[in-house]
Parts: structure tokens; C-alpha cells; sequence
């Protein structure tokens, strides 16, 4: 079933309009790339769905429901999501950073956390355990009791990763994660949101330019181009579409490679 749904979404900023009346779903348990040159509405797709901007037109759902809630309430229905500029609080620890995430799900008010009464404390120990496994399941434990500051730019979008994943999310959407990383670091990321999807069963919607990445790790595509959607369906099907060859190649391009 379709974990969510985009139907005739259109968003627009002033004169420009961003995402034209796009429609995609994104099936339960798959990992769905979602590409298109530079400027297609890619973010701005990401952005509604979490809900920092409202859409003109159209209709999300998630889980059948209608998606109209604010940013933090999307959290707590269950979609998490990195960031295409890494977000951290970078005079942190990296533990600090992740329960951080963890703890727009606590329970604990302004008068116990002032108190730290015993379940605060409780609350508190087990927001840690989480964060703790957490890091050491993206292989970054390590660097747990170091501030985020400083530490190298692969490693910042780990810990970014692992925020979102602490809260164990259904979906997650992960902005542009192998910028900025090795080959031998996109490779094992690659090996993480498959894991990802296995050990926690959770749904995966990606935007990425590395398109080997996405070819190698992605069960389904959609394709954007100037807000519209021009193609979907498998890597194979995607590659040999003409639409998206032109739009990543364009004519003259794509006239010299057939020559």
C-alpha cells in the first residue's frame, strides 16, 4: 500500500511555481529516489511534505490520512528527514545532538525538568540508551562524546542521519545524504538505508545527484524536471527514458553522445 501520497501538488513562490501539479506515491517498505536536475522542486517537494511551506493546490496524505499539520506534528505521525545543508548544533556533543531529536517526543514538562524528578531521570536514561544505539548502528559511536563541530563533513551527515533514525520513524527522507562523501563512504551508506529498511522496517524516500547511487539502491524513481514530473518507475526504465536523458543531457548533448 502507499505509505504516502502526493495528488496534484502545486506549490509556488510568488510568480515562480516551484512543484506543478505533481503526483507520485511512495510504497510501503521501498526505497524511492526522487531526482532531477538542479532546480526541478526536488527540496521544495521535501519541504512540503514535512511542512515548513503549505502547498497551493493538491493533497498529501501519509497512511491514508490527509497530511495538514504543523512541522513538529509530522514528527510525531512518524516521518523523520535530513537536510540537504547539514543542521546540527555544532557546540554540541554528538550525543547531545541526537537526543536533542529524541526529545521532541518526551513527556517531560518545564516544572520536572527543573525538579528532575525520578521519572525525568528515567525519561532522560532511556532518551541516552536510544541515542547511544543508535550511533553505534551507523558505526559513529565513537565520536559521541565529541562536539559536532570540527569532526569531518561525512561523519556530520551520519550524525544528522542518526537523529532522524533515533526517533524510528516509518518514513524517513533524506536529503541529498552522500554529498560531500567518498566513494567508499557512499558505499556504505548505501549498506545503512538498506539496513535501514530491513532491521527497522522503515520506508525510504531519497533525493540524491549521484546517480549510480541512486540506480544501485533504489526499487522505484520518480523523476522531476521545472517542477513537473516527467518519468517514473524502476532504474532500468528510468535510464532509458528519452525525457530524462534530455533533461539531464539536453539536445545538443545528447545529439553528440548518439554520434
Amino acid at each position: 500500500m502507499a505509505m504516502l501520497e502526493l495528488q496534484g501538488v502545486t506549490v509556488r513562490f510568488g510568480g515562480l511555481v516551484a512543484v506543478n501539479s505533481l503526483s507520485f506515491d511512495v510504497q510501503e517498505g521501498t526505497i524511492h529516489g526522487l531526482i532531477g536536475p538542479n532546480g526541478a522542486g526536488k527540496s521544495t517537494v521535501f519541504n512540503v511534505v514535512s511542512r515548513f511551506i503549505r502547498q497551493d493546490a493538491g493533497e498529501i496524505r501519509f497512511r491514508g490520512q490527509a497530511l495538514d499539520c504543523e512541522p513538529h506534528e509530522v514528527v510525531m505521525r512518524g516521518i523523520g528527514r535530513t537536510f540537504q545543508n547539514v543542521e546540527l548544533f555544532r557546540g554540541q556533543t554528538v550525543l547531545d545532538n541526537v537526543m536533542i531529536g529524541l526529545h521532541t517526543a518526551g513527556k517531560t514538562d518545564v516544572l520536572g525538568g527543573a525538579l528532575q524528578t525520578r521519572r525525568v531521570r528515567e525519561e532522560e536514561a532511556a532518551t541516552a540508551k536510544r541515542a547511544h544505539e543508535t550511533l553505534r548502528f551507523l558505526g559513529i559511536a565513537e565520536y559521541a562524546g565529541r562536539r559536532a563541530y570540527g569532526l569531518p563533513y561525512g561523519v556530520q551527515k551520519l550524525i544528522e542521519l542518526a537523529r532522524a533514525l533515533a526517533l524510528r520513524p516509518s518514513l524517513i527522507l533524506l536529503d541529498e545524504p552522500v554529498a560531500g562523501m567518498n566513494p567508499t563512504e557512499r558505499m556504505e551508506l548505501a549498506g545503512v538505508i538498506r539496513q535501514i529498511r530491513s532491521e527497522f522496517g522503515m520506508t525510504v524516500l531519497l533525493v540524491e545527484h549521484d546517480m549510480s547511487f541512486v540506480m544501485n539502491l533504489c526499487d522505484r524513481i520518480t523523476v522531476m524536471n521545472f517542477g513537473s514530473k516527467i518519468s517514473e518507475g524502476t532504474p532500468p526504465e528510468v535510464q532509458q527514458d528519452p525525457q530524462v536523458i534530455h533533461a539531464y543531457l539536453g539536445e545538443e548533448e545528447q545529439d553528440a553522445a548518439a554520434r
